[in-house]
């Protein structure tokens, strides 16, 4: 079995690598975190809409490419190589998902044409404060077609036009609803976090209007950990992206940098260090594509899979971001280095799908159930 992407998966990799090599250096999330007032780099959203990337796995009749899922994968590696500071996540891997997976033939037909031509940003509320929410005490409250509660923190809250919502229900069971956040009874706060360059901010819902994405007797926890697994695997794309980006860019240092007439590089304790750095990424590398394969074949493996990959990516990338600091030495601190830019978005992705431990235990009770 080839697990290796096609060649036109790879010929459609390098272009993207491309555009954002060209259009989305470094200083593009500089800017984006340097100034308190923007919350993403708006014309290079727009650029990204224009090449159709929102809609390489949305299909054809809701306005997408029906390109698939490996496709969305190495787009998601370039988005994390290069720190696009873009809704691409919110919108595509989670709001679009939700959609796709749980929404009506109408509701997908009002939603994803916008989501895949970027008229809409979209995001996925779930979390209510810290830790990851149970199905059993959630507080926002979803009733007769109304929506009340509060969801924080949510990624691109700021910028979102709609939001996938995990409330509970009449009757006290997990349900997602679709909410439009441009109507009054909806208001937002943004809030402070360690990666500004990906906005996090507080939705208040006032009894505002909101429809479910599941009829009938839907099971909704279910649906959102669909949604979640999915998600899990493009996220761990963007780890790798990073976790890659980090590396080449200490192997770049520690070949320029001299220390004793030689470059550190030359050095045992650096050599061994960036090798540890390589494996890593290449483990972490090849439960991601165990993971894209079980996402684009539909298979049964998907909650195993998607939480393989999760945890080995988030681990990498921390690793990664951590060791690239400490090989750039005392300048690897300072605000001037790009160091922290990459630590900074390899802590916001450790934490935006719930924290590595829930994902370790979720690989637990999948061998549990295949053992039994």
């Amino acid at each position: 079995m080839n697990f290796d992407f096609s060649d036109s998966q790879k010929e459609l990799q390098g272009e993207v690598h491309r555009f954002l090599r060209d259009r989305c250096d470094l200083s593009v999330a500089r800017e984006v975190l340097d100034d308190e007032n923007l919350t993403h780099a708006s014309r290079l959203w727009r650029e990204i809409t224009e090449l159709g990337w929102c809609g390489v796995a949305i299909p054809e009749e809701y306005g997408g490419i029906s390109l698939g899922y490996l496709e969305l994968c190495v787009i998601a590696e370039e988005v994390g190589r290069s720190l696009s500071p873009v809704p691409y996540s919110s919108s595509i891997y989670q709001f679009a998902e939700a959609l796709l997976k749980g929404g009506s033939h109408e509701q997908k037909e009002a939603f994803l044409p916008r989501v895949a031509g970027g008229e809409l940003v979209g995001t996925l509320a779930f979390c209510e404060g810290p830790g990851f929410p149970q199905a059993q005490t959630l507080k926002a409250q979803f009733d007769s077609g109304r929506l009340t509660g509060e969801k924080w923190p949510v990624a691109d809250a700021m910028i979102a036009d709609a939001a996938v919502v995990l409330a509970a229900d009449a009757a006290g069971s997990p349900c997602l609803c679709i909410v439009n956040l441009d109507q009054d009874g909806v208001s937002r706060e943004q809030l402070a976090s360690i990666d500004p360059t990906r906005n996090q901010g507080k939705l208040t819902f006032e009894g505002v209007e909101a429809e479910p994405l599941l009829q009938g007797d839907g099971d909704g926890w279910a649906l959102f950990r669909q949604v979640l697994n999915s998600a899990a695997v493009l996220f761990s794309f963007e780890q790798i992206g990073g976790a890659d980006a980090c590396l080449n860019q200490a192997v770049a240092f520690a070949s320029e940098r001299h220390a004793f007439g030689r470059p550190i590089g030359a050095f045992q304790a650096v050599k061994h260090k960036l090798a540890d750095v390589y494996v890593a990424n290449q483990l972490a590398r090849s439960n991601a594509y165990y993971g894209a394969w079980a996402l684009a074949t539909g298979d049964s493996a998907l909650p195993l899979a998607a939480a393989v990959s999760r945890v080995s990516a988030t681990s990498a990338y921390e690793n990664a971001a951590s060791e690239s600091l400490q090989v750039h030495g005392g300048m690897g601190f300072t605000w001037e280095a790009d160091c922290h830019l990459f630590l900074r978005r390899s802590r916001s992705l450790s934490l935006c799908l719930g924290r590595a431990d829930l994902w370790k235990k979720q690989i637990a009770a999948a061998l549990e159930q295949k053992v039994a």
